[in-house]
């Protein structure tokens, strides 16, 4: 298995050599004060290549969610910096956070957060009103990414009305519309079958390498995993250890997947 302890200062190094579009440096998250602090993130560094497929794993307790939520802005990190093509998102002031999301970032939950009494079309379209779109361009960019999605056949259809899967890819059409610097997927496969699971990492997969999305997705399913291009493991808040999947079948990057959670499983603890 081509697997190695981690080694962040190398390969922050390596990284940084190339189209960099997210770069963290020294990330700590701590919680609580005085002689009761919680470590969720220790020091972690890495970069990541415009058009990437990153995968976080971990066990339960690793700071993978923790991580996930300090790239997000939806937490703050205690010391380090997180750069987004070049601008610093720890500096960013608090009133200014909702509209760099929203001019950035896209996001694809475990849950879907479809509004029942729209359609999927109309689902699809908050996006693109929230960000002031021209009304005349509306309809034509929904039903190009529809099409890329394969739901073009439901966007008069309202969410209780289509599958779990047809409902994710919905969120993931929402999540692109306003093609987003960074995507970050946050257990995408959480709430769905097997089934709906494989059809919706192909097409993850797809907008990766179609449209050269870059996405980073934090998932603990080895399965979910093996769609990713490169994987950090963390343990106790740290990278324990870089898998590349190369020229590897999604088969055999799925086995050494399996291979590295057999060697950092177990160790449980309350930071998620």
């Amino acid at each position: 298995m081509k697997s190695t302890p981690y080694n962040k200062d190398i390969k922050y190094k390596e990284a940084y050599q190339m189209d960099t579009i997210l770069k963290l440096e020294h990330i700590r998250k701590y919680y609580g004060n005085g002689g009761n602090i919680t470590k969720a993130i220790r020091d972690i560094s890495f970069s990541v290549e415009v058009g990437e497929f990153l995968g976080i794993m971990g066990a339960s307790g690793s700071g993978k969610t923790t991580l996930l939520n300090c790239i997000s802005t939806i937490d703050t990190v205690s010391a380090g910096h997180i750069f987004l093509e070049g601008t610093d998102v720890t500096e960013i002031k608090p009133k200014s956070l909702a509209r760099f999301r929203r001019e950035n970032l896209g996001f694809v939950f475990q849950e879907f957060n479809l509004l029942d009494t729209l359609t999927i079309s109309e689902n699809i379209a908050l996006a693109l009103a929230i960000n002031h779109t021209p009304a005349g361009s509306v309809e034509p960019r929904i039903l190009e990414m529809a099409g890329k999605l394969n739901i073009s056949d439901i966007l008069n259809k309202y969410p209780y009305q289509v599958s779990g899967g047809q409902k994710q890819r919905c969120a993931c059409a929402r999540a692109m519309i306003n093609n987003p610097k960074l995507l970050l997927a946050d257990e995408p496969t959480g709430a769905l079958d097997s089934h709906s699971s494989q059809m919706l990492l192909s097409t993850i997969q797809s907008i990766n390498a179609q449209l050269r999305a870059t996405i980073l997705m934090v998932t603990h399913d080895a399965f979910t995993a093996s769609y990713a291009s490169r994987i950090l493991f963390l343990k106790d808040g740290e990278i324990f250890m870089e898998l590349r999947k190369g020229n590897d079948s999604r088969n055999a990057f799925f086995d050494k997947i399996l291979n590295v959670l057999t060697i950092i499983g177990g160790g449980q603890s309350h930071v998620c």
